[in-house]
C-alpha cells in the first residue's frame, strides 16, 4: 500500500465517520437563502436494504473466537446499559425480536465482570451479515475553547434546536426511502421548504432568535465538534460545558476530506496536507477564504444541547463508552448487539457494542468505533481506517430461526 493511499485511508476514517450521533436528516452568498430542493427518493413500494434482506450466515463458534479480558468486562457493562433498549424496541436489521434477548440481558445483570469473557461464549452465536468484510473508521469526544455567555474572543454561535425545525405533513413534501417526511421548516406563506442550511446559518439566518446555548472560539473547531455529535466547550476559567447532538437540519453529510482528495490535496507531496484531521485543519487555517468554502460545502447543519450525566448518549439513548461503543447502520445490526472485530488494526479488534448511529455510517459491516476524549482519543480516532471481518452477536437460536446456513 502506498503513501498516498495510506494518507487517503486515514482521511477517509475521520470525515466519512462521524456524526456518529446523526440521524438522516448546514450557503449561498450572503443575501441569498436556499431554493427549495429535496432529496429524491425511491418508490413507495420499494424496500430498503436490511441484514435479513441481504442475508446472514452462521459464523464459527464463540468460545473459539478468543476474547480478551478486558474488552469482554468492557463490553458487557455496556451490554447491560442497552439491555432496556434491546428487550423493547424493534430491531430495523430484521435480525432479532425484543423477546430475543430476555434471556441473555437477565444473565447479563448479575453475571461476574471477572468473567465476561463466558457470558458471550455461553449465551450467543455468531452471525455474518453478507461477505463479512468490514471498515472501521474512529471518533472521539473533542474538547475546544468555549463559554455560556458571548465575550471577546468567542464569536461562533451554538444553536440550540430551532422550533420551526419541523418534519413536513403528510403531503407537503415526497417522503424519504424510510416512510418518513423530510426535516425542513415552513416559511411565511406557509409553504413547506428545506431548513436553512450551513451556509445561511453562518450567515446569521438564525441570529437574534435566542437560540445561542454557547460560544466557541474556532469556527473550524466547532465544525469538527458538530461532525463528531458531541464535545466539550471549556472555559478560559476552567469551567466545561458538555453538548451533544439535538437535532440536523435536514441536508445529507458531506466528508470535506473526500472533497480535498477529489483536489488533489491530501498526500505528501508539495502543497498537499496529511489525510488527519489534523492535516485538514492545518489546510483551512492556513487557507482561510478556502477553508471556509470547504467547510461550507457540508451543508449539514447539527443543532446542539447540553448534556448532563455520564458521558455522551449515543442512538440507542445509553452513554457511550471510549473503545467499548460502536457506531452501526441499524438496518444492518440491532442496535445495542455485541460485535467482535477482526481488522488490520490490533487496537480496535475484541468485543465492542453497537450503541450508536453516524450520518456516514451506512451499509453492512461499517462501523465507527469511540474512544472517548482527550488528546490520545483525538489522535486514534483521527487515524483510524481498519479492514477485516466483522461478526454479530446474536442470542442463540436467532440463527435456527432465521434460516441462515
Amino acid at each position: 500500500m502506498n503513501v498516498r493511499t495510506v494518507a487517503l485511508l486515514a482521511l477517509f476514517a475521520l470525515l466519512a465517520a462521524c456524526g456518529r450521533v446523526i440521524p438522516e436528516g448546514g450557503r449561498p452568498s450572503v443575501g441569498t437563502r436556499p431554493q427549495p430542493s429535496f432529496p429524491q427518493t425511491s418508490s413507495p413500494s420499494s424496500r430498503p436494504l436490511t441484514a435479513a434482506l441481504i442475508g446472514v450466515r452462521a459464523g464459527p463458534a464463540t468460545p473459539g473466537l478468543g476474547f480478551t479480558d478486558d474488552s469482554a468486562r468492557a463490553a458487557l457493562a455496556s451490554f447491560v446499559t442497552s439491555c432496556p433498549r434491546l428487550t423493547r424496541r424493534p430491531d430495523a436489521s430484521g435480525l432479532t425480536q425484543p423477546s430475543d434477548w430476555a434471556a441473555a440481558c437477565a444473565a447479563a445483570a448479575t453475571w461476574p465482570a471477572s468473567n465476561a469473557a463466558s457470558f458471550f461464549a455461553t449465551w450467543f452465536e455468531t452471525a455474518q451479515v453478507g461477505d463479512g468484510s468490514t471498515y472501521v473508521t474512529g471518533y472521539f469526544e473533542p474538547e475546544i475553547a468555549g463559554v455560556r455567555t458571548r465575550q471577546p474572543g468567542f464569536d461562533v454561535p451554538v444553536y440550540a434546536v430551532p422550533p420551526d425545525l419541523v418534519r413536513a405533513r403528510p403531503g407537503d413534501a415526497p417522503p424519504l426511502p424510510d416512510g418518513r417526511t423530510p426535516l425542513g421548516r415552513y416559511d411565511e406563506t406557509g409553504r413547506f421548504v428545506p431548513y436553512w442550511d450551513r451556509a445561511a446559518i453562518e450567515d446569521g439566518a438564525l441570529a437574534g432568535k435566542g437560540l445561542e446555548i454557547a460560544w466557541a472560539a474556532d469556527p473550524a473547531e466547532f465544525f469538527f465538534l458538530q461532525i463528531q455529535g458531541s464535545g466539550r466547550l471549556r472555559a478560559p476559567d476552567g469551567t466545561v460545558l458538555r453538548i451533544g447532538y439535538g437535532a440536523v437540519n435536514g441536508y445529507d453529510y458531506t466528508g470535506i476530506g473526500t472533497i480535498m482528495a477529489s483536489q488533489g490535496l491530501i498526500g505528501t507531496g508539495p502543497g498537499q496536507y496529511p489525510g488527519s484531521m489534523q492535516g485538514i485543519l492545518r489546510y483551512i487555517r492556513e487557507h482561510p477564504v478556502e477553508g471556509r468554502a470547504l467547510m461550507r460545502q457540508n451543508r449539514s447543519y447539527v443543532f446542539i444541547r447540553e448534556i448532563t450525566g455520564d458521558g455522551p448518549v449515543g442512538a440507542l439513548g445509553v452513554p457511550v463508552k471510549g473503545r467499548t461503543t460502536l457506531a452501526a447502520d441499524p438496518q444492518f445490526v440491532p442496535l445495542g448487539a455485541p460485535v467482535f472485530l477482526s481488522t488490520d488494526r490490533p487496537e480496535v479488534g475484541g468485543l465492542w457494542v453497537a450503541q450508536d448511529t453516524g450520518g456516514a455510517i451506512k451499509g453492512a459491516n461499517r462501523f465507527d468505533s469511540f474512544w472517548g476524549a482527550g488528546a490520545e482519543a483525538r489522535r486514534i480516532a483521527g487515524g483510524m481506517s481498519a479492514r477485516g471481518r466483522a461478526l454479530i452477536l446474536l442470542p442463540k437460536g436467532t440463527l435456527a430461526r432465521l434460516g441462515a446456513r
